[in-house]
């Protein structure tokens, strides 16, 4: 009607003098200020990144406000993450500004368009997801490092790490829980390991561990992951693994072409060297490791970002999140497949497939239930009451249904180093919303 028009009309007037009112504090805000889309003012970001104790050379550690707290944690941590934080808002992660890409393209104005916030609020409940799922990671893996020693087992440190994540989290089925397996793998070996029943492998004081794991609220999966020394002759390794990982988070963003990150990140990993027992190595990016794109319930969701320059020219997009990973090595800088699989997961773009062996169905039904489309490993089907079914994961395997995904290990005698995070190409900022005190 008439009057609805009308009405309509003043309270968008209104609407428009208020968000003049907003513009125009934000104008005013003194030099050295950042201009926040949520109306609190912080120190601006300096071009020159911090490099405190063991972080490496990562941006300025700038994070939102934190939610009130109802409940304080328990040691070791047992109370879930969503008790933490009742009203359901959880702690926003590290958001910066774009770059400008290499080739003069911009995303930087996002930070003061209204309809981009208009539609990041639009998908505050995704954001959400996503940040209870981090705030759980960085919970999970301080109590990690503050049990982690020499003379574990692998199979204690992962069935510990994996305890306290499904407490925290609060697994329920496929709506929260474990994204993948937890990754141990050690020195030589870059990714995939996790122990499977029977492995005696025990800690020392002279492995690289890689810890990679992931959580998952609704499907909106943290991909995440640090590396573990003891001896400090490794201290070198770390830091340009640390630091080309940042790069990448620095250089990543909407429009950014994914070569080019590839590029920066390569440029920084091999600035370093590292001096173990009296031979000098400089630190290589291994080159077929990558990160990647992800989707809901897909861990790998079809864009990869590479640690070396040559890549796709691909841009990143607004909306997506990326798992921003690097992997240096004193080695050749390449993987292969070797040793034991224990990590599969079903394909994410299989349709029907005729299945004959009873054992294969009824293992594929478990697997629907419990994992869906996400990672999963061996010890996890034990721990599921399954046994005997190595034949019927095998089949499922030969049909295409399931994927292995065997350890990748650079040369044997050298040693590699991981870290990542998740990042969110929200619409008004990058978010890497995996990002804690720790790295």
């Amino acid at each position: 009607s008439a009057g609805n028009n009308n009405r309509i009309n003043n309270q968008g007037a209104a609407a428009h003098h208020g968000l003049q009112q907003v513009m125009a504090v934000f104008q005013t805000l003194p030099a050295g200020k950042e201009r926040s889309f949520l109306g609190r003012s912080r120190p601006a970001r300096s071009s020159a990144p911090r490099a405190p104790a063991g972080d490496g050379g990562a941006e300025e550690l700038i994070r939102g406000p934190e939610p009130a707290r109802t409940k304080t944690q328990t040691d070791p941590p047992s109370v879930p993450i969503c008790e933490l934080y009742p009203n359901g808002v959880f702690p926003i992660g590290q958001e910066c500004e774009y770059p400008v890409c290499q080739d003069g393209r911009s995303a930087v104005s996002r930070m003061t368009i209204e309809e981009r916030r208009v539609l990041d609020k639009a998908n505050e409940e995704v954001w959400n997801d996503f940040r209870q799922a981090a705030e759980a990671h960085r919970q999970v893996r301080s109590h990690v490092r503050s049990f982690l020693k020499p003379g574990l087992t692998m199979i204690e440190i992962c069935e510990r790490l994996e305890d306290c994540s499904r407490k925290l989290i609060k697994e329920n089925g496929l709506d929260a829980g474990l994204a993948f397996p937890t990754g141990c793998s050690l020195n030589h070996c870059a990714a995939h390991y996790t122990p499977n029943a029977g492995d005696t492998t025990v800690l020392q004081y002279d492995d690289v561990c890689k810890i990679d794991f992931g959580t998952h609220i609704n499907g909106r999966i943290i991909d995440c992951a640090f590396t573990v020394t003891f001896n400090p002759k490794y201290d070198k390794l770390l830091e340009a693994v640390r630091d080309a990982t940042n790069t990448g988070i620095r250089n990543a963003g909407i429009d950014v072409r994914l070569c080019d990150v590839g590029e920066a990140i390569q440029e920084v990993m091999e600035s370093y060297e590292v001096e173990l027992d009296g031979k000098t190595y400089q630190v290589k990016p291994i080159r077929n490791l990558n990160g990647h794109s992800i989707g809901q319930y897909r861990i790998h969701a079809g864009k990869t970002v590479p640690i070396v320059k040559g890549g796709e020219a691909t841009r990143m997009e607004e909306g997506e999140v990326y798992a921003i990973e690097t992997f240096g090595s004193t080695g050749k800088g390449v993987v292969h497949d070797d040793m034991e699989c224990s990590h599969y997961m079903k394909n994410f773009d299989v349709g029907h497939v005729p299945i004959r062996l009873p054992r294969a169905k009824h293992l594929l039904n478990v697997i629907n239930e419990n994992f869906g489309t996400l990672a999963f490993c061996r010890r996890w089907l034990d721990r599921l009451g399954e046994s005997k079914y190595l034949m019927a994961l095998k089949n499922l395997c030969d049909l295409g249904i399931v994927d292995p995904y065997p350890p990748l290990c650079d040369t044997k005698g050298c040693y590699t180093a991981q870290f990542e995070h998740t990042i969110l190409l929200r619409p008004t900022c990058k978010e890497v919303v995996s990002r804690g005190d720790d790295y």
